[in-house]
């Protein structure tokens, strides 16, 4: 990720927020200049706002080399659409056809004991997540080793659990009450 890991959010024309969201990492924006509703949200010390400026520019820069990366890789192991339910080991995982990622309920990650465990999810189209669905992960997976790469939008349902770095083509809505254990980065 470069400089993009330290933004909680990085949106590439627009950021919005309506309630009150905090922000354990930066927020940027870039080449686009518009971030609306902080305050009420909050970007806590001794993380900073960046908009339309150098930090910001490289970290879309960054942001781009890495949705390359993930988008590159070779696809390990082809999921259900819904991914509900699963218990994944590290790899690359798609659904069928690289379709729409759904999350109606629990997934969870198993970094079988290693912190270094990569887990890497594919869509050429969107990734929803259901009310108070959750990721969770187990032996060792970090949130900072999951990369969810999107090339259209996602959405985080109300009340969601979500673990990991979404590294969108177009847009991320999280809705109300949902808590994000990674960073929303949007080209």
């Amino acid at each position: 990720l470069g400089t993009a890991a330290d933004y909680a959010v990085l949106g590439g024309s627009t950021v919005t927020n309506t309630g009150g969201s905090t922000l354990n990492g930066s927020l940027g924006v870039s080449p686009g200049s518009a971030i609306t509703g902080f305050p009420p949200g909050l970007v806590l010390a001794p993380w900073v706002t960046d908009t339309t400026n150098a930090a910001a520019a490289q970290a879309q820069s960054d942001l781009t080399a890495a949705y390359i990366d993930t988008a590159g890789r070779s696809v390990d192991a082809t999921t259900t659409a819904d991914l509900a339910n699963l218990n994944l080991q590290p790899g690359v995982y798609a659904g069928p056809s690289k379709g729409a990622l759904l999350l109606n309920g629990t997934l969870t990650l198993d970094g079988m004991g290693d912190p270094g465990s990569v887990f890497i999810f594919q869509t050429n189209s969107t990734l929803i997540t259901g009310t108070g669905s959750t990721v969770v992960l187990t032996n060792g997976a970090q949130q900072c080793n999951v990369y969810w790469q999107v090339s259209s939008s996602a959405t985080l349902g109300t009340g969601s659990v979500f673990s990991g770095n979404i590294l969108a083509l177009t847009s991320i809505t999280v809705n109300t009450g949902v808590t994000v254990h990674g960073r929303a980065l949007a080209r």
